[in-house]
């Protein structure tokens, strides 16, 4: 097997019982710092890469995210999941010509999700959104690559609350070949422990990126997969801007202290 064969097997490992956080570097110094604290596996975030260049999630090209997914998974041993946001096309052929594209960057999974960034119509139509998935699940089979298809369904994003329309959703992304389940920003029990039964015996992942649940608590719910999205990112941003607006408006530096030994991270390595 190849090093991204037994990276993919151990991620389909991983959702096949129990409950694993799979936190979101965005960049390889962070994903490499997730890897040394343990975590079996990882998940790039769109949003929090686009950071890095000083644009807004959504808003970079499909070539800056293969080469992201390369940096990345190159970086680490352990399993990264890919947030391919919609498959970088609209047609589910040209999804399935991306999605070869990202297989072959070392990722052990993906998500393909159904918002189509038109605020006026901001749900792909039914059928067009589950043959988008289809096409995903063909071109993984067809790469020969073995990786973790998620099927997202971003009503909860994108300003369509519908949990009734969500299930519908990501029951028919199972039935069109998603190997695991995902509805970023459900934020309650109840929907959350809905969308598990309605999907079982298929995994669910669950974006924390408040504190609302705990580790403890989704795994008791059902959750087999946890992620935060852009939030580890945010909290990057949080303590950088705080202590620049100091220095910017204070003149002070009261922020620079207790900071961590970043080189001892990577020396030597």
């Amino acid at each position: 097997m190849t090093g991204q064969d037994e990276r993919a097997a151990l991620f389909h490992q991983l959702h096949a019982e129990g409950c694993f956080v799979m936190p979101n570097p965005w960049d390889a110094g962070s994903a490499l710092a997730l890897e040394q604290m343990g975590f079996p596996a990882l998940a790039t975030s769109s949003a929090g890469h686009a950071w890095t260049f000083g644009r807004a999630d959504n808003e970079l090209t499909l070539s800056q995210a293969l080469d992201h997914l390369r940096s990345v998974a190159g970086a680490v041993a352990i399993p990264v999941n890919a947030d391919f946001e919609g498959g970088y096309a609209r047609d589910p052929a040209l999804v399935a010509e991306n999605v070869k594209l990202a297989a072959a960057t070392g990722i052990a999974g993906l998500s393909i999700e159904d918002s189509t960034g038109d605020p006026a119509e901001p749900l792909f139509e039914f059928e067009l959104a589950v043959e988008r998935i289809e096409a995903a699940r063909q071109a993984i089979d067809e790469s020969g690559s073995g990786i973790v298809l998620t099927g997202r369904s971003e009503g909860f994003v994108v300003g369509r609350p519908d949990l009734d329309e969500t299930i519908r959703r990501l029951r028919a992304f199972a039935e069109a070949g998603a190997d695991c389940l995902y509805a970023p920003r459900i934020d309650s029990t109840d929907q959350i422990a809905a969308i598990v039964d309605a999907v079982s015996p298929r995994p669910v992942n669950l974006l924390i990126n408040s504190p609302f649940i705990t580790v403890a608590e989704a795994a008791a719910l059902g959750v087999r997969r946890i992620s935060v999205g852009g939030t580890l990112a945010r909290t990057a941003w949080a303590g950088f801007l705080q202590a620049a607006a100091e220095i910017a408006g204070e003149g002070t530096f009261t922020r620079f202290t207790d900071l961590p030994n970043v080189d001892v991270l990577f020396r030597n390595r």
